[in-house]
């Protein structure tokens, strides 16, 4: 085992591995609850095999670069984005996999904390004789692959808040009009972040006063759309409803709490939705951490909220919010607006959920700041 060398090879590692990263980001939203990996294969300097993880988790990057590599691959490197797998699932182990297609060098970006893998997929290519690099891009690959580690260490997805507001910080008028406070750009981005989480979330409130569809309209992505879920500890989710009414095309799951209407409840799973029920937090809505674990326990990793105000200030209150993508417009519509976030109690500014800005872009004629919560 080595880590990244330096000099020419080490440039050539970081160009494949970036590589590796970008189409291992086409499987984020579609690939839960495995991780989204990307793997190359490069011969003589030239990729012979490219693959990344298919809808559903199977099959996984490096079988689909193999395929694609076939006799190629015989003394070629292999620049995955995550550890080999090393336990028999579905398919065969990755790691035999690439032992026996005869790859050489396997660099390798980080290691895979899943306890079934964990350090053992390197150990199998290294007992076979392969040279194996890890460390490439360690960083970028913790980072695309965020929702996975943390739901194997906690149990529960990662989250990320999205929000579109006016200058001062509301999304709605004091009349409740909102459409459109950003633009065309803004809204196409919001689609395509759409289409790389496992689910979005919203709070009923957010149904009754906008009636969404919560799919994405981008061209070509339609069948990208995440889970729906709506949070309504009161079961007040109308049956004529969009998301209701399309339960049976797009999956939609409610989380709620115990002792709803039981006919309520009836009439819900019949339009074809899942109901969760989880405990209540002091308001007697469902509490968000529970959510989050029940969520997790049925495989999601990436869950994108996306209102309203209450539903995002009650994960920001428990400290459950891991990133948040802000969409600023450029307007100001005045204190009686209707706030992104509510409230939430904090007298004290040490008591504040904190962030960290990463990235400033200009999207169409809004801004898009993106944050992640500080440890």
């Amino acid at each position: 085992m080595s880590a990244p060398g330096t000099g020419e090879r080490q440039g050539t590692d970081l160009s494949f591995m970036r590589a590796a990263l970008n189409i291992a980001a086409r499987g984020l939203g579609r690939v839960a609850p495995n991780p989204a990996v990307g793997c190359v294969i490069v011969h003589d300097g030239h990729v012979v095999g490219r693959g990344w993880t298919q809808p559903g988790g199977r099959p996984h990057a490096e079988t689909e670069a193999l395929a694609r590599a076939g006799a190629a691959a015989r003394g070629a490197t292999a620049y995955v984005t995550l550890e080999p797998c090393a336990h028999h699932g579905v398919t065969p182990p990755c790691a035999d996999a690439l032992v026996e297609a005869g790859i050489a060098r396997v660099v390798i970006a980080c290691l895979d904390t899943d306890s079934r893998v964990s350090g053992r997929g390197v150990a199998r290519l290294e007992a076979a004789g392969t040279s194996v690099t890890i460390g490439v891009c360690q960083a970028e690959a913790l980072d695309l692959n965020a929702g996975f580690f943390l739901r194997t260490a906690s149990g529960r997805p990662l989250v990320t808040l999205k929000t579109a507001t006016t200058l001062d910080g509301f999304i709605a008028t004091r009349t409740g009009e909102s459409r459109w406070i950003t633009g065309e750009g803004a809204r196409a981005r919001g689609h395509l972040m759409r289409a790389r989480h496992d689910a979005i979330m919203v709070g009923v409130g957010t149904v009754a006063a906008d009636d969404p569809d919560l799919t994405c309209r981008l061209p070509g992505l339609a069948a990208a759309s995440p889970i729906r879920i709506i949070a309504d500890g009161r079961l007040r989710t109308p049956l004529t409803a969009r998301l209701v009414r399309t339960a049976r095309d797009h999956p939609t799951w409610i989380v709620t709490v115990p002792g709803t209407d039981k006919a309520r409840l009836k009439a819900l799973r019949e339009c074809g939705l899942e109901v969760i029920e989880v405990p209540a937090d002091a308001q007697g809505n469902p509490a968000p951490g529970a959510a989050l674990a029940a969520l997790g326990q049925r495989g999601l990793t990436r869950v994108l909220v996306e209102g309203g105000g209450r539903l995002a200030a009650s994960f920001l209150a428990e400290n459950l919010v891991d990133r948040i993508s802000w969409f600023r417009a450029p307007l100001v519509i005045g204190g009686d607006g209707r706030p992104a976030i509510g409230a939430y109690g904090i007298d004290h500014l040490d008591l504040a959920q904190r962030f960290q800005r990463i990235s400033l872009e200009e999207v169409g004629g809004d801004a898009l700041e993106t944050y992640v919560a500080k440890a």
